[in-house]
């Protein structure tokens, strides 16, 4: 599935999900399954596990999710899948060392978006907390959709239905916010979501907000709001008053998705949102 980038983005091709098998993940599952069909793109699912222990009939059914949410007849064989445009991979990976054979997997298999379900013990989220030895190679773009364990996300796992009305974008003149506002325009198109509405946060004064030019032809209301206070404070907050489906945030890590994110705002963010979270490095796009 070799798509050329656009000019102004990069195709998703590929994405990857790691499986603990546990129910968040599952509700990552199907945000990675929902955006493979959208995207036509190829879905490569990784458990790891200390013995080796697991197989195909461990991991989330996708051709029972898929016949759930009525896109393929139930009882229906492996070709379906392939028939509605898409690929999906399953690998189990013997490691004591979850993280760092993820990041393994993806040197072999680069990935255009990431999906996983994360932690939020005390403050923490148990990927980033990790030493990584070996940065991710780096790509542009290379997204994250990150689902918080307990958030539900934007996706029915009982039908498939996407539910994004209310999307907050925090913006800084570093990183540029337009790639995020171009990949919201996106999602917004792609997914043929209904009219809802985006918001341009800025934490600092009003003359200091980045002058961004938003979209006219999405149906969505782009609002700009400013306000002064702490910024991981204020973002959360904002989402909250919102009661925002998803937070994207531009990041600017000079290395992978770990490494780039770990001490961020994004990631600080990220350790008490009760939404998706999609780190989108600057430049980035989705196609």
């Amino acid at each position: 599935m070799n798509q050329d980038p656009t000019p102004d983005g990069v195709k998703i091709d590929t994405i990857f999900h790691p499986s603990d098998f546990t129910d968040a993940s599952e509700v990552a599952f199907v945000h990675a399954l929902k955006i493979a069909l959208v995207s036509k793109a190829e879905l490569n699912m990784l458990h790891v596990d200390a013995d080796g222990h697991g197989g195909w009939e461990d991991f989330p059914g996708v051709r029972d999710t898929l016949a759930r949410w009525q896109l393929i007849p139930k009882g229906s064989g492996p070709e379906s899948v392939g028939q509605l445009g898409i690929e999906v991979r399953k690998v189990v990976a013997a490691s004591k060392h979850p993280v760092e054979a993820c990041l393994e997997f993806l040197e072999r298999a680069p990935a255009d978006l990431i999906v996983l379900a994360v932690r939020q013990n005390e403050g923490r989220t148990g990927w980033l907390a990790k030493s990584v030895g070996k940065p991710m190679v780096r790509k542009a773009g290379q997204m994250t959709l990150f689902i918080p364990h307990g958030v539900a996300g934007f996706v029915s796992r009982a039908d498939g239905t996407i539910s994004l009305k209310k999307i907050l974008i925090p913006i800084t003149n570093k990183p540029r916010p337009l790639p995020a506002v171009e990949a919201v325009a996106r999602l917004i198109h792609n997914f043929q979501l209904p009219p809802g509405t985006a918001t341009l946060l800025h934490v600092g004064t009003a003359p200091e907000m980045p002058a961004v030019k938003v979209p006219e032809d999405t149906g969505w209301t782009w609002d700009r709001l400013t306000v002064a206070g702490e910024a991981v404070e204020m973002i959360l907050q904002r989402a909250a008053e919102l009661d925002a489906d998803l937070i994207v945030m531009p990041t600017e890590g000079p290395h992978g998705f770990l490494d780039g994110l770990r001490g961020s705002t994004s990631e600080r963010v990220l350790r008490k949102a009760r939404c998706p979270v999609l780190s989108l490095p600057v430049g980035s796009m989705l196609g």
